[in-house]
């Protein structure tokens, strides 16, 4: 059982797919959330967990932590300059559990900090799922002072991991999702090399889940979404793609190799294209099996 949190009050906007779960599992450990989102009636539509305020500013007025739970940087950027970064008590700490770009992250930080506020940048894995199960992993960068405070705040949602300064809880969930989005590539082609073979899905997979190949991809994606053809893990394609660019982005401001990465994001991008940004992330399995493979 996670530790009482530092703060019983806290704000939070964006309550999407992601920010909704995760506000409920706040509640239920006892936090009281003043919440925003962009979109008409979400808040309100939450008001047995929450307070609902209508700006963002107006959630982090008086708050010790405001969470943002948005899109990408961009988002971040334009709520954080529209009154909310004034309304920050000082002291405070904005949390920003978005998948969003590291280096802006570290620039935003240091408007942060010239406001006397303290920026952490905890993004999680783990999907819908875990944040209605409270099992995300939250991949924390910033100040150790900083997160120790936050700790068992963020534990009531999840499984808390320091990775290192500000910047680099961005840096890892790109980068993991770089390696997941290329998991499910690799998996979805050798499982539909070995369909057309004759073998069995779920036999391949039973085999490979117990051998060296095992992933993610082989043990959750393909036998609960790919194989009943469901297709519901509750994140995008389009999301993917965008992280996919965050870690090719990271590889390149950085020097380090990226072949396999921009060939990656090639082939996702391609499968949008068909597909829709709006497609869950598993149907990239349902696009190779249906596409000819010169157009892969």
């Amino acid at each position: 059982m996670p530790d009482a949190p530092a703060t019983d009050r806290v704000g939070f906007v964006g309550l999407g797919r992601m920010g909704a779960p995760m506000v409920r599992r706040l509640a239920a450990g006892g936090v009281t959330v003043r919440g925003h989102d962009a979109a008409s009636g979400v808040a309100e539509g939450l008001a047995d967990v929450l307070a609902p305020v209508p700006r963002a500013a107006a959630a982090a007025e008086g708050s010790p932590v405001v969470i943002l739970m948005l899109p990408d940087s961009g988002v971040v950027e334009k709520v954080v300059d529209g009154g909310l970064l004034d309304a920050l008590a000082p002291g405070a700490l904005l949390v920003d559990m978005s998948t969003s770009e590291p280096l802006r992250t570290r620039a935003l930080a240091e408007r942060v900090a010239g406001c006397g506020a303290t920026l952490v940048d905890a993004p999680v894995s783990g999907g819908v799922a875990g944040a209605e199960a409270g099992t995300l992993t939250i991949m924390v960068g910033g100040p150790g002072d900083a997160v120790e405070r936050l700790r068992p705040l963020l534990a009531l949602m999840g499984r808390v991991r320091h990775v290192g300064g500000t910047g680099a809880g961005h840096a890892v969930k790109a980068l993991n999702n770089l390696l997941s989005a290329s998991h499910l590539l690799a998996t979805s082609e050798a499982i539909l090399a070995g369909e057309r073979f004759g073998l069995n899905p779920t036999t391949m997979l039973d085999a490979i889940n117990g051998s060296s190949g095992r992933s993610g991809s082989t043990e959750t994606k393909w036998p609960t979404h790919i194989v009943p053809g469901t297709y519901a893990s509750g994140f995008t394609a389009g999301l993917m793609v965008k992280d996919l660019r965050i870690a090719l982005g990271l590889a390149e401001a950085v020097d380090a190799p990226r072949g396999h990465a921009a060939r990656t994001l090639a082939l996702w991008s391609r499968a949008i294209d068909t597909l829709g940004p709006g497609a869950d992330h598993t149907e990239i399995a349902r696009w190779l099996r249906e596409r000819p493979e010169e157009d892969q």
